[in-house]
């Protein structure tokens, strides 16, 4: 057995773990858990204990641990533990402190806001909070008439509201109670094949097929600008001035119905009965490219500025580039008609009539998702629209569905019709951030044609 006396004495670091509990506010001497005096030999112990190496004393304390009962090892914890749980974050300078919290989720930043005063100022710091809204698509803060003081030095941040109200706003869609929906009548039994809305407006059609509305706000047109383009049944296009009334421009060149038109403020796309798909300088009135390759009507389009997206009676899905014209993807999968989509960020989402939505990485041409299952549309999906996270589809089964973009997993019904299944038909959607419009009849009187309006802020403000 090693004894003290054939050992040389271990200089030990400065730092021993009183001086540790000391460093930490903690007296050097802690509590004593029993009042009687020490037992004899203890200090001698301790001396021998303090004049052996490093390895020695971990030799030691490990034939130590396997000698004590379970309730002594438990006060062992109890003593040490605290000690190591020392708050990094406040010796650190805010600015790294705050490039630490970044690596935090937005839900575990809420957390740490109620560690200690300190976190809550770095947890509550608007920048950090406006990174984590850009994260998830949110793009401006949320307007308040004031900064509601907590306490002296404690600010809400308008970019954490912003993120809160968007997570409610997002529960509401996906789990909320849907509340009865403003029904907006006029259009007596006419089928409303166009529909778009914006803020309070909202813009209904019957006859036309397609129309596009370009509310100059966007940053690649003149603010002042308000223009339409619409497609019609006589093969032609035309760019409208809201303001005046007046036809702009009249495009020539489609040799059927028009029945689908893209318009980003400089460039028209249109889709006809003719297979074709024809890109258009509409200030010129001159068609850049007829984008030929679908085998029967092309009755949907998507236009992001660099890629055209077309879907034909033909059972495909067309990518084209738009500067060359030239096809960069062909997406089969659908088993009918592709009857609507929608591109973002070069994800596309796809409704058909085989009852089915798909969702495509456009860069690569791979299907994604399917969205199908036991709570499929019954039918011919006749609209669609996708967000950051969610998918909302119609169909002619008198349903609008809600999906999860991410997994393609159903969610729930928003609108389900009596009638559905027996005429009732939900023909045409559009979605904000907190409202689904609809727009429903029927094909045999079943159902009265209508709008339906489902609101999903129901925070108080908008109240």
């Amino acid at each position: 057995m090693v004894g003290p006396s054939s050992l040389v004495p271990f200089q030990t670091t400065p730092t021993t773990f009183g001086d540790l509990r000391a460093a930490n506010g903690h007296s050097a001497q802690r509590r004593r858990v029993t009042s009687g005096p020490p037992p004899s030999g203890l200090q001698d112990w301790l001396h021998t204990f303090q004049a052996w190496s490093g390895p020695e004393r971990l030799l030691a304390l490990d034939d130590l641990i396997d000698s004590c009962e379970s309730n002594q090892v438990k006060h062992m914890m109890q003593v040490i533990e605290p000690q190591f749980q020392r708050d990094f974050i406040s010796l650190l300078p805010k600015e790294l402190a705050l490039y630490v919290l970044t690596f935090l989720e937005p839900r575990d930043l809420m957390h740490a806001a109620q560690t200690c005063s300190y976190w809550r100022i770095l947890a509550e710091d608007n920048l950090l909070w406006r990174e984590k809204c850009r994260e998830q698509g949110i793009e401006e803060p949320l307007v308040v008439k004031r900064r509601e003081t907590l306490k002296p030095g404690f600010l809400h941040s308008p970019w954490k509201s912003a993120y809160v109200q968007q997570h409610h706003i997002e529960s509401n869609w996906r789990t909320g109670d849907i509340t009865s929906p403003k029904v907006l009548k006029g259009h007596d039994d006419h089928v409303i094949t166009c529909l778009q809305f914006c803020g309070d407006l909202i813009l209904a059609y019957g006859g036309v097929w397609s129309i596009s509305l370009v509310n100059h706000g966007d940053q690649r047109v003149d603010r002042q600008d308000q223009r339409v383009v619409s497609g019609s049944r006589d093969a032609t296009l035309r760019l409208w001035d809201v303001e005046s009334g007046e036809c702009l421009h009249v495009l020539t060149g489609h040799v059927a119905a028009v029945r689908c038109v893209q318009y980003d403020g400089r460039r028209v796309v249109s889709g006809g009965y003719d297979f074709m798909v024809k890109v258009w300088d509409p200030e010129t009135e001159t068609c850049l490219h007829t984008l030929q390759g679908h085998t029967n009507r092309v009755y949907s389009l998507q236009f992001d500025g660099v890629y055209v997206v077309s879907g034909s009676l033909d059972t495909s899905i067309r990518v084209w580039d738009v500067e060359t014209g030239g096809c960069v993807h062909t997406l089969t999968g659908h088993q009918s008609l592709t009857s609507g989509m929608e591109l973002k960020n070069n994800i596309l989402v796809s409704g058909n009539a085989d009852s089915t939505v798909r969702v495509w990485d456009i860069r690569t041409g791979q299907c994604l998702h399917t969205l199908q299952g036991p709570h499929k549309h019954q039918s011919a999906v006749t609209c669609l629209q996708f967000s950051r996270s969610l998918v909302v589809s119609s169909s002619d089964d008198g349903t609008v569905k809600l999906w999860s973009l991410a997994t393609g997993e159903w969610l729930r019904d928003l609108v389900a019709l009596q009638s559905g299944g027996s005429g009732g038909v939900v023909w045409r959607i559009r979605a904000s951030n907190t409202r689904l419009v609809a727009a429903v009849g029927s094909r045999n009187g079943t159902e009265e044609t209508k709008l339906m309006v489902l609101d999903f802020d129901l925070t108080d403000n908008h109240k």
